[in-house]
């Protein structure tokens, strides 16, 4: 199978313990581990270094593809809402030459980026949010990235209210 992962944020490849790089990063890691049974796994993250190859090929058995959206810097997880449309665009590009079997998204921005183009290719997808990203999502103050930029978390994930818990893990579908 040929599975497609979406971490703009965090690379699997990162130094753990900088800014923005920790437990996703490891999750993200671990589940490419999926190619050591035999999938071709690509993790699609945002280029934020400019001395990043375009593709890194793991000793693990997996890619890490690096998106150009947005400056080639490192910035802050809350900063990247703005870049999702030209990250979408690459993976719309590259996955109608180049399909996945499946796309699956971590994190709510990459599953933006992830939703729009698999809707668009047809694609099953899944998404994936920690229990920490889901409680930043449904209770932080009002002045979140999310909340600024008027997206709506109702009209994305219907039901899900504030003190709401995640849905229970299940298989991709889709």
């Amino acid at each position: 199978m040929k599975i497609a992962m979406v971490s703009e944020h965090a690379s699997p490849l990162a130094v753990l313990g900088g800014v923005d790089a920790g437990g996703q990063n490891v999750h993200v890691a671990e589940l490419s581990a999926l190619a050591r049974r035999g999938h071709r796994v690509s993790v699609y993250t945002r280029g934020n270094d400019p001395d990043l190859a375009d593709t890194v090929e793991t000793a693990q058995g997996y890619s890490v593809v690096h998106v150009p959206a947005g400056p080639a810097q490192q910035l802050p997880k809350d900063e990247l809402l703005r870049f999702m449309g030209p990250f979408a665009r690459y993976l719309d590009a590259r996955w109608a030459d180049d399909r996945p079997d499946v796309a699956h998204a971590h994190f709510w921005t990459s599953g933006i980026a992830t939703h729009l183009v698999a809707r668009h290719l047809d694609l099953p997808r899944c998404r994936h949010f920690t229990r920490s990203a889901w409680s930043n999502a449904v209770t932080r103050a009002p002045r979140t990235p999310a909340r600024q930029s008027g997206y709506d978390s109702r009209r994305w994930s219907p039901g899900v209210r504030r003190g709401s818990r995640p849905p229970a893990p299940r298989r991709c579908s889709s």
